[in-house]
């Protein structure tokens, strides 16, 4: 494909200038350069500047379309041929939400670049809203994310299941206690995940079967990572809401301690997410290696 409609498809993307430049792993100037001669080429303007932003003109709102078109059948014929000779190779735009990124997928990729030396990955990282918003984007082709919560638009495949836990520091008063009440667990200081998290929905709702709504909580603060939530922890005498997987560490070495909450479970799936009908072979490889390897 014309270089300069790779160029145009980054842009047209992005919306941007400069994320294009990066992603291109090329210079503003040289983006900029490639967008003028196409517009140059087909005589019309592709895309409207005012306010230093960008928006696509009917002309390049046709054309990011069927680039998009030619781009996945570019995909399609190299990743069949490549089957034909018996060679894998390809790149995979994946997305993860924070949880799975830090403590699930790490081990899982390397093993499968280990399996596939030839397949490129990337790893945009972000809360479950965010990954799926990458997807709509088509900034990824892939992603995985925590929270039962599903979008109309796009495809999810189960991973893994997942359970939220209530960690205290294990030197702390709050530890004294192996369980609590909902009624105590309103008086405690509580420290979340952002707005937008797969982690925050799926605690929402399994709070509401114990009776309590988020504003019945005397919440500290909202981090946007389940490292911020442990580190913010370890100085606190606070509860957090994470992923049990997130605190095996913590657990063993008596750093942290589960308390029960007298009724509550959250139970959650880690999921891989897609739009219909817009993944390949490489994807499809790469979900059966990871369902495989965990």
């Amino acid at each position: 494909m014309d270089f300069r409609l790779k160029v145009f498809y980054a842009v047209a993307k992005n919306l941007s200038f400069t994320k294009a430049a990066r992603e291109l792993f090329i210079s503003q100037p040289a983006v900029s350069k490639n967008i003028r001669e196409l517009e140059m080429q087909y005589k019309v303007a592709l895309f409207e500047r005012s306010d230093r932003r960008i928006r696509l003109t009917d002309a390049g709102r046709w054309l990011f379309q069927h680039v998009g078109l030619i781009q996945d059948a570019y995909l399609r014929i190299e990743e069949n041929m490549n089957r034909f000779a018996g060679y894998t190779s390809g790149e995979i735009a994946l997305g993860a939400s924070t949880t799975i990124a830090q403590y699930v997928l790490p081990p899982l990729l390397s093993a499968f670049i280990r399996k596939y030396p030839d397949i490129k990955l990337s790893l945009l990282n972000g809360n479950s809203a965010e990954i799926e918003q990458a997807l709509r984007d088509e900034r990824i082709s892939l992603g995985l994310v925590e929270g039962n919560a599903r979008q109309t638009d796009l495809r999810y495949v189960h991973f893994m299941d997942d359970e939220l836990v209530a960690v205290v520091r294990a030197d702390s008063d709050l530890a004294l206690k192996d369980e609590i009440t909902p009624a105590e667990l309103r008086r405690i200081p509580v420290v979340l995940r952002e707005n937008g998290s797969g982690t925050l929905d799926v605690l929402e709702e399994a709070l509401k079967h114990c009776g309590i709504k988020l504003s019945d909580l005397r919440i500290l603060m909202q981090l946007g990572t389940t490292e911020g939530i442990k580190r913010f922890l370890e100085s606190s005498d606070a509860l957090g809401f994470v992923s049990i997987r997130a605190v095996d560490r913590e657990l063993k070495a008596q750093q942290l301690k589960v308390l029960e909450i007298e009724g509550f479970e959250a139970k959650r799936t880690f999921s891989f997410v897609m739009k219909q009908g817009r993944y390949g072979e490489l994807e499809e490889r790469f979900m059966g290696s990871m369902q495989g390897g965990w």
